[in-house]
């Protein structure tokens, strides 16, 4: 399988690249191929410019090569998996703009029908998000009705074609223990060997 793993976080040595390392290693061990990206180590610019928005041909044609080698690799996955901490009930704005800019119309999907109903483009139809949380979950689910659920598994993926859309919350992370991350690490590890059955 051909696999991209995407991490949005800028401070190395977080949880979230123990996790991201944990993945891509598992991943490439039972010898899948992984396009690893540290979206903040490799400087990806969030910023959607004007001339991207301009026309659906504008927009499937990028100037940016950065944004022209993520948009070219996507189509050939077979799996996405992103991990990322939960900011303000959203990602990252690094992964924010990477999905604004790569998942463009032409790209990801294309529109079907007048209603905007999307007909999604890319051949991966599984995706395993990998967040981390200083929320408890009673809050996260009861006052703010878990918006990344919303952005990953109702807004993102499936407008792509994505409908297997896998989630796992680590929390809380402030206050956990050098134990519950090892727990973690080997519950990212069964999560990505999980993405390879069929």
């Amino acid at each position: 399988m051909r696999i991209g793993a995407y991490l949005a976080h800028p401070r190395p040595g977080s949880f979230n690249h123990a996790v991201f390392g944990t993945v891509v290693d598992e991943l490439r061990e039972r010898g899948c191929e992984v396009l690893a990206h540290d979206l903040c180590a490799e400087g990806f610019s969030p910023m959607l410019t004007a001339g991207e928005t301009e026309t659906v041909e504008a927009a499937q044609d990028a100037q940016d090569p950065q944004v022209a080698r993520h948009r070219a690799e996507v189509g050939t996955l077979d799996a996405l998996v992103f991990v990322h901490p939960n900011w303000w009930g959203m990602p990252p704005a690094v992964l924010t703009g990477w999905v604004q800019r790569v998942f463009a119309p032409g790209v990801a999907y294309k529109l079907g029908t007048a209603d905007g109903e999307p007909v999604g483009l890319l051949r991966a139809g599984r995706a395993l998000v990998l967040n981390t949380s200083d929320t408890p979950a009673d809050r996260e689910h009861g006052e703010f009705g878990d918006p990344l659920q919303r952005i990953w598994a109702a807004c993102v993926l499936p407008y792509t074609g994505v409908d297997d859309v896998r989630r796992v919350v680590f929390r809380t992370v402030g206050d956990s223990t050098a134990r519950q991350r090892a727990e973690w690490l080997l519950e990212a590890r069964r999560q990505a060997a999980a993405l390879l059955d069929s």
